[in-house]
């Protein structure tokens, strides 16, 4: 199958062409970006010597489908929703890294603060959370967010086994490495105000928030508004999601451990801590590791979430949900290994 990447100079293009590189069912035949056109991408990033000697092509959404069977979108926010259209209109596969088609026309509006997409666009797009979603044969995916992927897997089983209190929020608390916020420079992600410390940002504000809503609310409708929180920790990538959840009277860590089971008996990225999980365990994959402890005082349950949010939180899970569209083998060219140290 040949493919083309929009986007390859950001971090999760640059994975996602990491990834593809190791696919055996997959070439990418072209990659594209408004900057650096013109340059062979090993030039730029020699780290891919005689791995990918691509040159950067602008934008052309005619030669990218005269040439190729499917589209990666890796792009900012407010760029594939430009841009998607004409794929759309011609039925020619997407999956979309960003934000631009996960959420409608209005919720995009207020969340990111940019044009939408037009909603017959959106309505086409399926929401691929892999382990969730059935999406083979759809044309067009929107791939999860980083928080979001972390945040659901961690919580949509124990919405659908009704073991929360109806009356109660949940809380989250997610942490990100630096990689989550993208390569735009900024004063926020400066090294000297990251090194060493540790920031809270977009308190109840961050986009991904009514994504997380939006995948719940179909297991619940009547679940109440999340409180989310999103900081940054000064390391390169990864996201540790911690939920706080009010069960109810007498659920047990037993309990627990069989809801979550049940649902993820046969995910291939999905695994279950003996304890509660941390970074190292994910990093360099595209496993989501979740561990959990009801406290069994204050009926509350904390369950922690970890992904690498470059690959399981992007790159990685829009190559499962290729695979996944095309009916090949779900793991196929996905890292399983974490790079660990």
């Amino acid at each position: 199958m040949k493919v083309s990447i929009v986007g390859i100079t950001g971090y999760s293009g640059l994975e996602l062409l990491k990834i593809l590189n190791n696919h055996k069912k997959v070439q990418v035949v072209s990659i594209h970006a408004t900057k650096e056109v013109g340059q062979c991408i090993s030039d730029i990033y020699p780290h891919l010597t005689d791995q990918c000697d691509l040159v950067i092509e602008a934008f052309d959404a005619a030669e990218i489908m005269s040439k190729s069977d499917l589209v990666f979108f890796a792009t900012p926010s407010g760029i594939a929703s430009h841009l998607s259209e004409p794929f759309v209109e011609a039925g020619f596969p997407v999956i979309d890294l960003s934000g631009d088609h996960r959420l409608s026309a209005t919720s995009y509006s207020e969340w990111y603060a940019k044009e939408p997409a037009k909603q017959a666009i959106l309505d086409q797009f399926v929401y691929g959370l892999a382990e969730f979603t059935d999406v083979k044969g759809k044309k067009f995916i929107a791939n999860p967010g980083c928080y979001a992927t972390a945040t659901e897997l961690a919580l949509l089983p124990l919405v659908q086994a009704e073991v929360l209190e109806k009356d109660s929020s949940i809380i989250v608390d997610a942490k990100s490495g630096l990689t989550g916020a993208g390569k735009g420079l900024s004063d926020s992600s400066h090294f000297v105000n990251v090194h060493d410390n540790y920031v809270t940002y977009k308190l109840n504000k961050h986009q991904h928030i009514p994504e997380i809503e939006q995948a719940l609310h179909l297991f619940d409708a009547d679940l109440l508004p999340i409180q989310f929180s999103t900081s940054l920790l000064p390391i390169n990538r990864g996201i540790v999601s911690t939920s706080y959840l009010k069960v109810k009277e007498g659920v047990s860590q037993e309990a627990v451990q069989m809801i979550f089971e049940k649902a993820y008996a046969d995910k291939v990225f999905v695994r279950l801590s003996k304890g509660l999980p941390d970074l190292h365990q994910v990093l360099g994959t595209n496993y989501t590791d979740i561990g959990f402890q009801v406290n069994e005082k204050t009926g509350i349950l904390t369950v922690i979430s970890v992904i690498d949010n470059l690959i399981k939180g992007a790159a990685g899970q829009a190559v499962q949900n290729l695979n996944l569209m095309m009916g090949w083998d779900e793991a196929e060219g996905l890292p399983v290994q974490a790079t660990y140290l």
